[in-house]
């Protein structure tokens, strides 16, 4: 198996700001890059030499962008597995579908995991809302129920108070199935990110602590602020889920940690994820150039921190009615760095950017990328 060397094509289905910025970083080293997404207007498709304008489950698209790649990766979990074959009858595809067909139904991602000895919080599935209701009543009646399939940014998620609520939850997610989940007593959100290339070497990013509003990353921090007995606990247990899944690129692990101090694994995303964006500021080597190297089969880059980072996500609800975010007071402030990805259509909701800040310590960035956040979000200016 030789590497990937610069100079060659890089094909990515997804087209997102995720594909963006892995095809900066790939750029950066000399590689051409392909994408495969639905809109031809999508953030990747100013930084790529070629978008192929065609849906995830389209096979001549696929075909196409296996042609003319010489490795395929992802930057989306809702590639349908039939494209992802046809584009490795051309090209090395990583991670491969066998993989994806794991993490793409959550309740078959759990069961690998409980399978393998990880450890996951109570849940069932259930595939109607009178299951959901035993379910949700097995599990002490407080519960979340989630889509088997899609949802991402706190899409395809119910809380569910009581299992009374069984019938609104299952009209509201629409799936034939869902993982129903047992409300825990959390400590903190973090997660880890794994890099592994195909010969078999990989890296452990520091781990990252995520804070949710209303189910979407409002920000993240790297290194989390938690002890040096969890961190090693973290890192060997997502350590040996990627090697246990056999990923090729990038394992993000999203990991609860309990009042006792109790690591659970929540979620498996075999891609760039939104918390480790702070990786561009904080570390030797960004999960976006980890990313390429790993698919490439290039030795992979040191995970060092070099300073604290954090990072907060800009919705499109700063642009409605209007409005434009007060770009100049938020970037005025020490250590902040402004990230668009070049949306032109802004919805509530809908990630239109990052602000990042490096600060002396976890605390300090975190502040500081608050404060933009704030400068923005309070001081607006017709568009």
């Amino acid at each position: 198996m030789a590497p990937i060397l610069p100079g060659a094509t890089i094909g990515i289905f997804g087209g997102g700001q995720l594909g963006r910025m892995t095809a900066m970083a790939a750029r950066s080293f000399g590689y051409r890059i392909q994408v495969l997404d639905p809109d031809q207007a999508c953030p990747a498709a100013y930084v790529a030499d070629h978008c192929i304008a065609a849906s995830f489950a389209d096979l001549d698209g696929a075909v196409q962008l296996g042609k003319h790649s010489d490795v395929v990766t992802i930057e989306i979990e809702k590639v349908s597995l039939k494209s992802l074959e046809a584009a490795a009858q051309f090209a090395p595809v990583r991670p491969s579908s066998k993989i994806l067909e794991i993490i793409q139904d959550r309740g078959r991602q759990k069961q690998w995991l409980v399978e393998h000895g990880f450890p996951v919080g109570e849940y069932q599935v259930a595939a109607s809302p009178a299951e959901l209701r035993q379910a949700a009543k097995s599990l002490g009646g407080k519960a979340f129920a989630k889509a088997a399939f899609g949802g991402y940014d706190g899409r395809g998620q119910f809380e569910m108070s009581t299992p009374a609520e069984a019938e609104d939850a299952w009209a509201a997610l629409r799936a034939q199935t869902v993982a129903v989940e047992k409300t825990l007593d959390l400590e903190c959100e973090i997660s880890m990110m794994v890099a592994r290339r195909p010969s078999g070497e990989t890296a452990v990013f520091p781990p990252a602590m995520n804070h949710h509003e209303h189910r979407i990353l409002e920000w993240s921090v790297t290194p989390a602020p938690v002890s040096h007995e969890l961190t090693a606990r973290a890192t060997e247990l997502a350590r040996v889920i990627a090697e246990q899944i056999q990923i090729e690129g990038l394992l993000a692990v999203e990991m609860f940690v309990t009042r006792e101090s109790r690591l659970l694994v929540n979620e498996l995303a075999p891609r760039p994820h939104n918390s480790f964006h702070a990786t561009q500021r904080a570390c030797v080597t960004s999960q976006f150039e980890q990313l390429v190297r790993s698919v490439c089969d290039l030795p992979l880059g040191s995970v060092e921190l070099v300073q604290p980072a954090a990072i907060s996500n800009l919705l499109g609800d700063l642009w409605l009615d209007g409005r434009r975010p007060d770009f100049v007071s938020a970037v005025a402030i020490p250590g902040v760095r402004l990230h668009l990805y070049e949306k032109h259509t802004p919805r509530p909701g809908r990630k239109m950017g990052h602000l990042s800040a490096v600060g002396h310590t976890v605390e300090e960035a975190l502040e500081r990328v608050k404060l933009a956040k704030e400068c923005m979000s309070r001081k607006t200016v017709s568009a």
